[in-house]
Formats: C-alpha cells, structure tokens, sequence
C-alpha cells in the first residue's frame, strides 16, 4: 500500500500490522504523535491490543516487561529524558531476554532544555544489550520496524531491538511510502511464542538474585547473542527482501565507495545531505564516498572492515558526544582498524546538536579537512560568538 504519510504515522501503521498485543508508552516530544496514532487505532477498532496509559516513561518500560515476560508481542517508544527513565528497566529487559521493540525518536538531552534532535539519547544505552538500528528516511523506519521485530523474537537472539530516527527531521516530515500488505507481514512474522515465560500453570522465577557465580555469564550469554546476531541478521534480510520485494541494508549502505580515497561515514538523516555532496564532489572529479551505518549494536566489524580497509583517509561524523572523550562513533572506528594492516587516517567530527544544521558546505569542509593532520573531535557549524561569552562563565 502506498502512502503520503507523516513519519510517525508511518512507524505506527508499520506497529499495527505487527500486531502488538500490549502498547504502553508516555508522551514526550517528538515520540508523541507514534503512539498516538496506536492508540486512534485502538479506539476504532483497526488494532486489537491492550493499551495502557502510565504515568511515566519507567512506568511504560516495566508494563511491557511484564507484558513480554507473559509472552505477548510488545511495543513502546520515547525520546531523550524519557528514554533515560527507562534505562533502568531497559536494562533488566535485556538481561531477562525479551524481546521488545522500541521506538528511539531520538532527541538531545537535557541541559540546556532541547526539544530538538540529535543522537545523545540512544548513546546511552549502547551497553545496555538492546540491539540499535538507525535510519535514514520514513521508508527504512517502516522496514526496519518490520525487520526489528522478527530480529528480537528470533529464538536465537531474543533481545529488545531499538529503532532509531532523528526526532522532528523524521518524526514530523512527510514522505511517499510503501506499507506493505498485513498477509506479507504475517509471513514475515510468525506468531510470538517464548519458551520461558510466566505461567500460572507452569510457574518460575525470574529475574531473580544472581551472585558472583552466575552473573557475569549472563553478561557473556548477550556479548555471544550479539555476535550470533551479525550472522542471523543477514538470513532475516532475505527473508524480508522475498516477502516485500525491496531491498534492505541491515548492517550498513556503502556509498560510492569504489576507488574512494575519503570517505565520510555518517548515521540517520544526515545521511542524505552527505550522499548529495559525494555526488556533487565525484561530478567534479574528486574521488570521494560515504558509508552510512545502521547498526551501532551489534557493531558489524568485519563487515565494515571490508568495506574500508582500502579507503585511506576516512572522517567520522558524530550527531553525540562522549563528555572528556570524542565523538562515540569515531571511537568505535579507531578501534575497529587497531593492529590491522593498512590503518588510515580517521578524524572525527562532531555536528548537529540540539539540530544545529550540517549543510552540504559543511560536509565539503570535513572532505576538505581530512587531508591534514589526524583530527580527535572537532566540532562543526560551533557559534563563536556565543562560545566566547559563555566562556566567561565557566
């Protein structure tokens, strides 16, 4: 079914043909406009589930934990402190394997107060054992939605999976979409069915107090699930690309990257304007490329490894920062080509703020930049004037 739909909207009909049997969640900006469209579905009729109102976004981690944990299909969604109040309960619903599906409309943190996006939120939880994938545009927010749900009730990963789009520059934006038809998803998606949960007739414990014994193996069951992960996620892929007939990148899209000599890589809907530069660049003559990352956890090195190991000079664009470090993505990066042959250049850029804009002439200038010395964390678009003042302060 095509549709001219509002990126919110888009999520939440991609939610309903998933048929969640539980939906609790608490409003924030920019999430608020996904769950309640659910909820307009609910009232009339078009989705058979239970939706429960809470009083706060920990409220609405711990419904659906319980919900889950009697093994039926759940869903929720925030942004910013909202997620920061469910990490707790994040937390657990990890460590007790289950397989939820969150909506990240992602959005800078407080203070100063920031309704605006950025990616500091889902930052925060990449230790958490939730899976992480970021998208581009409403479309790959529909898949991936689709594919996030069948990704965490796999029997061999059950894990929540967080689905992460730039709050406002998505949430809020327009745009023509394919939703594909309830009978493809129903091949797609199997009925949930959990072999562990919580039956009156067949009663357990969980979540239970674990000592020194037992702990750290849980920690090493999801470090192992989340590598398990990287293979299976292919094989679900396929099985997506047969029932809708559209291609879907998982782990990350390579732009242009054939005899790249830089390469930007980049996350979310900045994606688009960085793409539109190497365009615009490789008419000129420059050898240049992207590389658009979609799942931060689990990290696909090798896979990525691959695709760079011939780039020699690589710039990494953070829309976050690790307070005393650098950008986290640039981190990861670094990391990645340690003690391996042909190690490039990487810099790391950090831009978009609180939704400060990254323009095509910025992105030019992180091209331009990359042929001097390595750069650690450097902030673009910064407001000099107003940094001089504060400084005062400080």
């Amino acid at each position: 079914m095509k549709d001219f739909l509002e990126g919110s909207h888009a999520v939440a009909h991609a939610v309903k043909i998933c048929k969640p049997g539980v939906i609790s969640a608490y409003p924030i900006t920019p999430q608020t406009h996904i769950v309640e469209n659910l909820a307009e579905f609910v009232a009339s009729g078009e989705l058979k589930t239970e939706f429960i109102n809470v009083e706060s976004e920990h409220s609405a981690a711990s419904v659906v934990l319980g919900s889950l944990a009697m093994g039926v299909r759940s869903y929720t969604a925030s942004s910013s402190q909202g997620l920061l109040l469910m990490e707790e309960v994040l937390y657990n619903i990890a460590g007790l394997r289950l397989p939820l599906v969150i909506t990240c409309a992602n959005r800078a943190v407080s203070a100063p107060l920031s309704i605006w996006n950025d990616q500091q939120d889902s930052e925060a939880l990449r230790d958490a054992g939730v899976i992480q994938l970021y998208v581009e545009n409403i479309q790959e927010a529909v898949d991936l939605h689709l594919f996030a749900f069948r990704l965490a009730e796999d029997p061999r990963v059950l894990l929540p999976v967080m689905v992460c789009m730039d709050g406002f520059v998505l949430t809020h934006a327009y745009e023509a979409v394919d939703i594909p038809e309830e009978s493809e998803v129903d091949s797609f998606l199997p009925p949930l069915e959990l072999r562990e949960k919580l039956d009156t007739e067949n009663p357990l414990s969980m979540g239970i107090v674990s000592d020194a014994r037992f702990y750290m193996e849980t920690r090493y069951a999801i470090q192992e699930t989340m590598k398990e992960a990287i293979v299976i996620m292919p094989e679900l892929k396929k099985d997506f690309i047969q029932i809708t007939g559209r291609n879907l990148n998982v782990f990350f899209e390579s732009y242009k990257l054939e005899e790249a000599q830089k390469v930007i890589i980049c996350r979310g809907s900045v994606s688009g304007t960085v793409k539109e530069v190497v365009d615009e660049m490789r008419d000129e003559g420059h050898k240049v490329g992207a590389l658009k990352l979609i799942s931060y956890r689990p990290f696909p090195t090798e896979e990525l490894y691959r695709a760079l190991k011939n780039i020699p000079l690589i710039g990494v664009l953070d829309r976050a920062i690790s307070l005393g470090s650098s950008g986290p993505m640039y981190t990861e990066f670094k990391a990645l080509f340690q003690g391996k042959e042909g190690t490039p250049k990487i810099s790391g850029f950090i831009g978009g703020l609180g939704q400060r804009d990254i323009t095509k002439k910025h992105v030019r200038e992180m091209f331009e930049k990359l042929d001097g010395e390595e750069i650690t964390c450097e902030f673009i678009n910064l407001n000099v004037e107003y940094l001089m003042g504060a400084r005062k302060y400080t």
